[in-house]
């Protein structure tokens, strides 16, 4: 079959250059897309799962926009809902209506969650989330876990990265995934000092295969921090609604005392979500946290809709078995052409990786799949 060319997303890129830093920046940059040659860089429109690029190209989207496009993009029904709210006022002087009846059906939908808080994007609920640990312990420190990641704050940085200096890492202590040991270890040489320990539900870093918890370990990692009075976050924005809509705590079997969400809540629509339990709603409420957008109308009224269909399709059990289907199939044509796939993660958001050949390869594989129309990343879940 014919391959993609990019003439028209390359002449947009030296344009952009010329008013843009980077001309794209952060995750939709193509420094991470390898071989850069096989993507194109700016897209046009998008519809079901399907997006066209500016040269006309298009593709089946494998990567649902990162994330947000967990219905497929202009689902008529989150349209419409966002096309009414819009119509009768979006971001106003006052916190709209809607807000009070998205916080009630989170309640309503997480078993653990006695409240909810709005934001825009992950990031916003993942640093509230900090923020709120330290105001209800009062210490300082965090643990977290080596490779994760929950945002592009400077605590959450590599130290090296351009900007991020020491004094943003001074109070950020990091641990191996799926280690027990090394969390006892943290927590009695920071004594009185860890106010929270925040992780994704299973470990999702980028370039590098995902990994499921031991069997045990969050049931360990709940009594450990309950006991020692700190607060557990879950950072759910990736895979959230994606494993259970309770939150994917409640498929491993566990109960954390904040969980954050973003990416599949509103299909696409700027919003993301903090809950939590009674036991921190005095010191979330003391902690002043805000921001111009985050009363917008129409973006709650696009998850309201979102999660009420994900709920009624039962998206999360959909989502699994078709990417199950997926990498099966994958995993059968690979290994008819002599190569060994591995499927790693969740299946609704798996990673995947040819093991037997240089990494070269397996990028090429992703670039070539892009090139003749399905979007698929050599990094990225």
């Amino acid at each position: 079959m014919p391959t993609y060319t990019y003439e028209a997303s390359h002449a947009l890129f030296q344009r952009a250059a010329a008013v843009i830093p980077c001309g794209i920046y952060g995750h939709y940059s193509p420094a991470p897309l390898v071989p850069v040659d096989a993507y194109p860089f700016y897209s046009t429109r998008g519809e079901g799962s399907h997006f066209w690029d500016a040269d006309g190209n298009e593709f089946i989207d494998y990567m649902c926009a990162y994330g947000p496009m967990v219905l497929g993009y202009h689902h008529p029904k989150v349209d419409e809902a966002y096309q009414a709210q819009i119509k009768l006022g979006d971001t106003v002087t006052c916190a709209p209506r809607i807000m009070v009846e998205l916080a009630e059906y989170f309640v309503d939908l997480i078993p653990m969650a006695d409240w909810a808080f709005f934001a825009k994007n992950g990031a916003d609920t993942t640093n509230y989330a900090v923020t709120v640990a330290r105001a209800a312990t009062g210490r300082d420190a965090i643990i977290a876990v080596k490779g994760g990641y929950h945002g592009a704050s400077p605590w959450m940085q590599s130290l090296g990265h351009p900007g991020v200096m020491e004094a943003d890492q001074a109070n950020i202590i990091w641990v191996p995934w799926n280690d027990i040991a090394a969390i006892e270890r943290a927590i009695a040489e920071n004594a009185g000092r860890i106010a929270g320990f925040i992780a994704t539900p299973y470990h999702h870093p980028v370039f590098v295969d995902n990994e499921l918890p031991v069997d045990g370990y969050w049931r360990q990692v709940q009594e450990l921090l309950h006991k020692e009075g700190i607060v557990f976050i879950i950072d759910d924005v990736r895979a959230g609604f994606r494993l259970d809509m309770r939150g994917s705590h409640a498929y491993f079997g566990f109960q954390p005392d904040l969980v954050c969400f973003c990416k599949a809540i509103a299909n696409g629509y700027p919003i993301s979500a903090l809950v939590g339990t009674d036991a921190l709603r005095n010191a979330t409420a003391k902690v002043f946290y805000t921001g111009s957008y985050w009363f917008s109308a129409g973006p709650m009224a696009a998850a309201l809709a979102c999660l009420e269909e994900l709920k009624r399709l039962d998206g999360p059990r959909i989502m699994l078995e078709k990417g199950k289907k997926l990498c099966d199939g994958l995993v059968k044509v690979a290994k008819s052409h002599g190569y060994n796939l591995k499927v790693s993660g969740a299946t609704s958001m798996p990673y995947l990786r040819i093991t037997n050949a240089p990494l070269a390869f397996h990028q090429r594989l992703c670039g070539e799949c892009t090139r003749r129309g399905a979007f698929f990343s050599s990094h990225h879940n």
